[in-house]
């Protein structure tokens, strides 16, 4: 490692060297329960033979058609399947690399079709690192410290976060409502206001989900005032959270939808979605990149819905999703650092607090150590890296559910607790 960039940091010590399903390996044949997928990318587990099949076939036939210069089957083939699972009015899709792309193409889509320059996001925001994503970030401030200035034209409003509030689930709303119809009076006119981008359920922060009263108070002020809707489903999208996408949870239809992650199964692939009329209003040539819609990504992406559709992950993300919020409530209940646990199906998190039931980042990341110890990965999030988050594959069933479990208390009794 003596030559890679000392600014990347590992979250383990573990060196990969292959991976089956829920588990990754070393060189040495050493085993762990990978409950990181990646940050959610191996949605159907490493190295799934069908998705492997496909790539390996793909591969020797065309790696690379660049999506500017000529089209492709695979990338044609799965616009068609992506939109089978996409709301119906959403029948335009553009493809990028990764999630910070697809969100500075929803940016860019929206300023142009609105000719307004703002955009609001909401306070506890993951949106990527470049610079229009980060500077709607503000799960932490390290993605934006040192980066500055920031895009111009960005203002930020309130998200349900009851638990941090601590109040209950309707007066958090209520506030964050009437804080939003505030902005709108103070700082960020509807006029010049061209999108609203959140994530239904928020990744980075701290795995909060919205609820219903919130993202349809945001869809009637979007509707009343012309603004658009972007669906950040980066990380809850695909499956993760039981449903498709996670906004279904909340009877809301985007304007603008962002997936990644979970798309390809590991390779570099995302995508934007919008009605056509929306996308007939950007301007000609605003979408493109070099290695956007990928052949052999584009192949991993067909074999992951083939995949999901016919070992029902969707619907097992949900049922492992119930059986995984149950151990961990049993967990807290045992473990007083436990404070909090949130989230929907197998995106779920875990707030570890001191004595005085402040934040404990540091106890988190020595949960972590232990944890690996135990032959688990997992990974932290949240404002002081207090929360613990269980991402495992949408494949994982409760026999890996329970063993994972048991590690982590064997963890937790190892830190002190």
């Amino acid at each position: 490692m003596s030559h890679l960039s000392p600014l990347l940091k590992q979250s383990s010590t573990v060196c990969a060297d292959h991976g089956r399903g829920s588990y990754l390996f070393d060189r040495a044949g050493n085993s762990w329960l990978d409950f990181t997928s990646g940050i959610g990318v191996t949605a159907t587990g490493h190295c799934h033979p069908d998705v492997v099949d496909a790539v390996r076939e793909q591969a020797g036939r065309l790696v690379h058609g660049q999506y500017t210069t000529v089209t492709h089957p695979n990338m044609l083939a799965l616009t068609d399947r992506l939109y089978e699972k996409l709301p119906a009015a959403l029948d335009a899709i553009a493809f990028f690399n990764a999630g910070s792309e697809a969100v500075e193409a929803a940016l860019r889509l929206a300023r142009h079709a609105t000719g307004r320059a703002n955009i609001i996001a909401f306070q506890g925001g993951f949106h990527g690192r470049t610079m229009a994503a980060a500077s709607l970030t503000t799960s932490t401030t390290k993605v934006r410290t040192g980066f500055h200035p920031m895009m111009a034209g960005v203002c930020f409003s309130p998200f349900p976060h009851a638990y941090r509030y601590g109040w209950d689930d309707a007066t958090t709303t209520e506030f964050c409502l009437r804080e939003l119809d505030h902005l709108f009076l103070t700082q960020c006119a509807p006029d010049d206001t061209a999108a609203m981008i959140i994530e239904p359920v928020q990744g980075e922060y701290g795995y909060y989900p919205a609820n219903c009263t919130f993202m349809q108070g945001l869809r009637e002020r979007c509707d009343r005032h012309g603004i658009l809707l972007i669906a950040d489903e980066i990380q809850a999208g695909y499956g993760r959270t039981g449903r498709f996408w996670s906004h279904q949870h909340f009877d809301v239809t985007p304007d603008i939808l962002i997936t990644a992650k979970g798309l390809a199964s590991g390779f570099p692939l995302s995508a934007m979605a919008a009605s056509d009329s929306l996308m007939q209003q950007g301007l000609p040539g605003s979408q493109g990149g070099t290695y956007g819609a990928n052949a052999v990504s584009c192949a991993a992406a067909l074999a992951t819905l083939d995949v999901i559709e016919q070992e029902a992950l969707v619907q097992n993300a949900q049922h492992q999703g119930e059986h995984l919020a149950t151990r961990l409530a049993a967990l807290r209940e045992r473990h007083t650092c436990i404070d909090d646990i949130r989230g929907m199906g197998l995106m779920l998190g875990m707030e570890i607090t001191d004595r005085h039931g402040a934040p404990d980042g540091a106890r988190a990341a020595a949960l972590l150590q232990a944890a690996e110890a135990e032959s688990l990965l997992l990974l932290r999030c949240g404002s002081h890296g207090q929360v613990v988050r269980w991402l495992p594959p949408l494949t994982v069933n409760c026999e890996e559910i329970d063993l994972a479990t048991h590690a982590f208390e064997r963890a937790l009794t190892a830190t002190g607790g």
